[in-house]
């Protein structure tokens, strides 16, 4: 056995001589144990229900019924009353007061609910209104959204510096864009940073849900109740005070416009929690949820503001999900959204 210790043997490959193995350089990228980033299912699933058109023959189907079961309540009711008259005059007269009491009760919520629809189609023609004047650079039409704004908002104490600097400025301005901009700020200002607490608000709701109870349908439901609370809110503070019937057209109408807009996938605003989402997914699947379905919920929220908002963005700045998202959710499970 020969005493010279072993060594590695090289071997020098010429051009030529065969393949050459890659380089760092040349290897490929580390792929990425996360492949499946969180989507926000909860808040998809609520967008596409809310936004899916009723069909005519299902209108027809629950317009029948909802009036055949009003006509049979009538008529029992009806038949209760007149026979409890003919064997109790003192009974009969008391269940007809009760019956002209809760005809009145559904008279008063009907009126309402009328109201309601009339404040939110208010604001669809001043923000037509403003648009069309923008467009036409037509001053009249400009100073007659004016005087509907301030029509609007006379009631609201919180506005009454911003309306008396409007008042005291507004003969300067000689075109439509400088006047209606001069109203957005006055306005608008103290307005938009109400309704985007209330967007952060369900945003943080929503995601804090989703990330802590563990339960398959807890998430969905928490998305459509905090969904359709924060447009009734998104409604009111901007003047559309609706009732229930009207808050489920607003919240109709909001999803309808964030799918018609294609808001609802994966864009540049979303990124960004999109990724903190993912990292966070890492450590428990339920966090990196949290942050995604908070991020649409935001994206619901800012649809929300376009669609009630009475004026066009103009010279103030229209907040993005981002924004939203690292004020709702910072801190709240160790990053910034």
């Amino acid at each position: 056995m020969s005493d010279t210790p072993r060594r590695p043997v090289l071997i020098d490959i010429e051009e030529g001589d065969g393949p050459v193995a890659p380089g760092p350089a040349e290897a490929p990228p580390v792929p990425d144990l996360v492949t499946d980033l969180p989507q926000g299912q909860a808040m998809q699933t609520v967008v596409a229900v809310g936004a899916r058109r009723v069909s005519p023959l299902a209108r027809l189907f629950w317009g029948a019924l909802v009036s055949l079961v009003t006509f049979a309540a009538t008529v029992a009711a009806w038949d209760f009353v007149t026979g409890l008259l003919t064997r109790n005059t003192f009974l009969g007269t008391l269940a007809l007061g009760l019956v002209v009491l809760l005809g009145l009760s559904i008279l008063g919520l009907a009126l309402r609910e009328i109201a309601g629809f009339f404040r939110l189609g208010r604001l669809d023609v001043i923000h037509a209104d403003a648009s069309a004047a923008l467009a036409a650079h037509d001053l009249g039409a400009a100073r007659k959204v004016v005087d509907r704004l301030e029509g609007l908002y006379g009631a609201r104490r919180e506005l009454d510096l911003g309306r008396k600097r409007l008042a005291e400025r507004a003969e300067e301005q000689f075109d439509a864009d400088a006047l209606l901009g001069l109203a957005e700020v006055e306005l608008m200002a103290l307005l938009d940073a109400a309704a985007r607490r209330e967007v952060e608000t369900a945003a943080r709701q929503v995601a804090t849900v989703t990330a802590i109870v563990p339960l398959a349908l807890a998430d969905m439901m928490t998305a459509l109740v905090s969904t359709v609370r924060m447009i009734r809110r998104v409604g009111e503070i901007y003047g559309g005070r609706s009732g229930t019937l009207g808050s489920l057209r607003l919240t109709r109408s909001v999803l309808t416009h964030l799918v018609a807009t294609g808001a609802v996938a994966v864009g540049d605003d979303l990124i960004h929690s999109v990724a903190g989402g993912g990292l966070l997914s890492r450590v428990s699947r339920r966090f990196g949820e949290g942050v995604v379905n908070g991020a649409l919920t935001a994206r619901v929220g800012l649809a929300a503001i376009e669609v009630c908002r009475p004026l066009p963005f103009m010279r103030l700045k229209k907040p993005s999900v981002s924004s939203l998202v690292k004020r709702a959710l910072s801190g709240l499970f160790g990053t910034e959204g």
